[in-house]
This record gives C-alpha cells, structure tokens and sequence, in this order.
C-alpha cells in the first residue's frame, strides 16, 4: 500500500492541473487495504465524455462525477473513504468489495473510522450507476468489527463454507484475568476461533522489544487459555484462505456443524 501510495504522490506531484483520484489509489491514500498486489497504475477519474484508457502511469477512469463524494488533498481531489470503499466494491468481486468496506468501517482504526454505515448507504443511494448491483450485499455484510483484511476473508469464507454467522470480537476473561477478543464467536456452541497471523511473531511494531519465541510463547498461553474457557477453539493459517476446503475441515473437526458438504479441493 505504502509503495502505491508512493507512486499516487509521484503522479499527483507531476500533475500540470488538478486531477481526481479514486478506486485503488484512493485506497493507499486513505489507508484502505487489500490482500494481493496493488496495481502498477494509478487510478484517476475523469468524465464520462474523456473515455477511459491508461497512458503513462495512470489509467483514466471515465466514470463522471454524478453523486459522487470528493475531498481535498495536497491541491487535488480524492474519493471520499466511503465513496472509495463502494467504488472498489462495485468494480471487484464480492470478497474484494467486503474488505473495503470493512477497511472503511473499522472501528478501532488509529484515529477513528473512515465511515459509518448510514453515510454509507446514502453515498450508495445517491451515486447509483450502472455496475452497482453487487454493492448492496457487500455493504449489507460489511461491518465495523473486523480488524484486518485477512479477518474479513475469513468472515466471508465461513458464509460461504455454509457455517453459522459468527459474533465479532466478543470478550472473554481468561484465566489470570486476561481480556481477550478471539476474531470469531459461534454462540450457539461455544465456539471460538481466530486467523492466526504471522505479523505478530515478526512485525517489530507489534512485538515491541520482545522476540519471536517470546511472543509465540506468550500467543500458546493466550490460546490455551481461550480453549479452557470455551467449548471449543479453532485457529488456521493463511493456506486455510488459499484452499478454503482446509479451512472447512479445521472447523468441522473442531465439532463446528456447516449447512453445505464439504468442498472438493484445488489442489
């Protein structure tokens, strides 16, 4: 995000008039994340009249500018958070629109959210085009409560995989008076589960002067304790969302029930 967003800089800075960014690069400049790589060109809007085509470092998006919502920055325009989050729904696959919004509505963002749910479904009702006809269920699925993309992944997989819809983030006090937020929750039995991520054992940012098998040791104990405290706990990795079938076969044997047979395998 942060090369893109570069590249969003360079372009804005060689800009001989204001221009309007939006989609992906209005993305990296809001701070709205993905998961795969982010495109080599930056995504300008224009009026519909231009006509779309990439030239340079830029590809034009002749979308016009009819109900849609604008903010300053650094003497050009950007598509709002909102209006970015649905743009990228409209234009992607459900998953990809899902994360965006997400992004947008995260609540325990550095400095607040991005939007809120109603603003936008009036921003979804006011710039209605051609092409939105997928947004409507992504912003009906999109929530406030997921803390990563790769959490929004996984929430869509389990909707897909046919398990029940989970609660978000909900609390439990571990043995030792620990409060902890496992990413999902299935009330009805007692069973929680999380993606395990790898930053946590890495990033410096998140270890924070502890190394990795102090910070492995330490996620062992939280995750030891969270499985004496419910009925059942289950945790996967990055290839569960590559080859979901792992997936459903970590939850099913976990005691997790699913409305849908098990998936064939990619592999």
């Amino acid at each position: 995000m942060n090369r893109h967003l570069v590249r969003v800089l360079e372009v804005a800075d060689r800009a001989r008039s204001p221009i309007v960014i939006t989609h992906s690069s209005a993305a990296a400049v809001h701070g709205i994340d993905r998961i795969g790589p982010w495109p080599e060109l930056v995504d300008v809007r224009v009026a519909r009249a231009t006509g779309g085509r990439s030239s340079g470092a830029v590809r034009r998006r002749a979308l016009g500018f009819d109900g849609v919502e604008l903010v300053e920055w650094r003497g050009h325009l950007v598509t709002s958070a909102a209006q970015t989050a649905l743009d990228i729904a409209a234009a992607s696959d459900f998953l990809a629109g899902v994360i965006a919004l997400d992004q947008a509505l995260w609540a325990r963002r550095t400095g607040g959210a991005l939007a809120d749910i109603h603003g936008l479904r009036r921003l979804m009702d006011a710039s209605w085009r051609r092409g939105f006809g997928r947004v409507p269920r992504a912003v009906e699925f999109s929530t406030h409560l997921s803390d990563s993309v790769r959490e929004s992944e996984g929430r869509v997989l389990i909707d897909r995989l046919g398990f029940p819809e989970p609660v978000l983030q909900r609390e439990f006090v571990i043995p030792g008076g620990r409060t902890v937020r496992p990413d999902y929750y299935f009330e009805d039995f007692d069973h929680a589960a999380e993606f395990d991520g790898m930053g946590k054992y890495f990033d410096p940012d998140i270890l924070a002067g502890r190394t990795p098998e102090q910070a492995l040791l330490e996620e062992k104990d939280r995750a030891d304790a969270l499985r004496r405290t419910v009925a059942a706990l289950s945790r996967w990795r990055t290839p569960a969302h590559r080859n979901p079938v792992e997936l459903y076969d970590i939850l099913t044997a976990d005691g997790l029930p699913s409305r849908l047979p098990r998936p064939r395998s990619r592999r």
